[in-house]
């Protein structure tokens, strides 16, 4: 009887350890599957924050063409190990720390090349600003340029216009053969034109020729056979005589005459004065 009793001692001893075993596997089984669950997760996050990294990358868009080769360095070795992420198990902890640390060092790396995208774009608006100034500077400096220019130009057109020579005082007679002034044109034996050069201190001081172009009653411009041609405000004219006389800047008398072939008649007679400037004026003479 006692040995019954101490072999069912001994099973019920044997049956509660083993259900103490039991207990401690089921705990143990239920502990790994959390961790192991965990560690999925800690996977799945660390895969989700390297898709996102490489989305960053993405993001980051530069006009150095070094930058962006860089760039592109970066972002293949980020689709890699995103590869290698995927590929590993979830319980390989020491792989998925050295991914974690892998990844610290990739978003420094992204941080440093998002400070030298800001600089070179810092320095891009500076220079694209700097370009914009200095276009509008130059354009201000055209503008001023061109109305200074239109100035001197005024100005210098003012002085050139105000030192040409005008002549006043234009007249047109006949003179007789003892030199006296009469209208007979029986006694006529050549013209006289008699002008005054004005005073103008701005004209140049020299020798200046001034022609007249004399025209019959009928019209036609008479010349002493030879015709001589001028030019007067750039245009070429043909003479009837002409005379050249020192101004210096004071009023100058002068007389032109012209005789022609000695043998005027009744009617109208006209004479233009010019000097190579242009048309100094016009006077008429009848003779009967």
């Amino acid at each position: 009887m006692e040995t019954a009793e101490k072999l069912r001692k001994i099973i019920i001893a044997l049956g509660m350890l083993a259900a103490m075993l039991l207990i401690g596997l089921v705990i143990i089984w239920i502990n790994n599957s959390k961790i192991v669950t965990q560690l999925k997760v800690e996977k799945a996050d660390l895969t989700e924050q390297m898709i996102a990294l490489r989305s960053d990358y993405d993001s980051l868009q530069t006009s150095s063409t070094m930058l962006s080769d860089s760039l592109a360095v970066e972002r293949e070795k980020v689709d890699q190990m995103i590869e290698r992420l995927k590929k590993t198990e979830a319980t390989n902890r020491a792989q998925i720390k050295k991914y974690e640390n892998e990844l610290g060092t990739m978003r420094a790396i992204m941080k440093h090349y998002i400070v030298q995208i800001d600089s070179l774009n810092n320095l891009n608006n500076t220079l694209r600003e700097e370009a914009t100034n200095a276009k509008k500077e130059a354009e201000t400096s055209r503008k001023k340029y061109d109305e200074l220019r239109n100035t001197t130009d005024n100005l210098e057109k003012q002085v050139s216009k105000g030192s040409v020579v005008k002549a006043r005082g234009i007249t047109l007679v006949g003179i007789n053969g003892s030199g006296s002034v009469t209208d007979r044109s029986s006694r006529v034996v050549k013209l006289r034109t008699d002008l005054s050069l004005v005073e103008n201190a701005l004209a140049k001081s020299g020798y200046r020729r001034i022609y007249i172009r004399v025209k019959g009653p009928d019209g036609i411009l008479m010349t002493s056979g030879d015709q001589k041609v001028f030019t007067s405000g750039g245009e070429q004219l043909v003479c009837s005589a002409s005379r050249e006389v020192d101004y210096q800047g004071s009023e100058v008398e002068m007389s032109i005459y012209f005789s022609g072939d000695g043998n005027f008649t009744k009617g109208t007679y006209s004479v233009d004065v010019y000097s190579a400037d242009g048309k100094l004026g016009s006077a008429d003479l009848i003779l009967r």
